[in-house]
């Protein structure tokens, strides 16, 4: 049973970080592309940014690109998203997201290209 679960999210002030976790079974990361997604209050989900399975290519959004860094351990399993200088707009759920069958070499940020998905964490920005 595959089943990504979410941790790491909270209450910030603007200026902080935060650093989520996405804890992975049913399928292995050595050959799985993971991406972060998030849905602001009263928006659309958005991408954020994707690694491929080879950990070599990773891509960000132009909103949180020098802010935010994708990572993964795949010993443990376990991708993350260290988020440092927060800003309100990061208001959002934040859903991990994985591709067990994606190219080695890439990664998407269309949202239909993973098949498996996390309950997502809250992340709120305080002001």
């Amino acid at each position: 049973q595959v089943e990504l679960v979410e941790s790491g999210g909270g209450l910030v002030q603007p200026g902080g970080s935060l650093r989520l976790s996405c804890v992975v079974s049913g399928f292995t990361l050595d050959y799985a592309s993971i991406a972060w997604f998030r849905q602001p209050p009263g928006k659309e989900r958005e991408w954020v940014s994707c690694t491929a399975a080879s950990d070599q290519v990773t891509y960000y959004a132009d909103s949180v690109k020098g802010r935010f860094t994708i990572s993964r351990d795949n010993a443990e399993n376990t991708a993350y998203l260290q988020m440092n200088s927060l800003k309100p707009e990061d208001t959002a759920v934040y859903y991990c997201a994985g591709d067990p069958s994606s190219d080695y070499e890439s990664c998407a940020p269309q949202s239909d290209n993973y098949k498996y998905w996390g309950q997502g964490t809250q992340v709120t920005l305080s002001s």
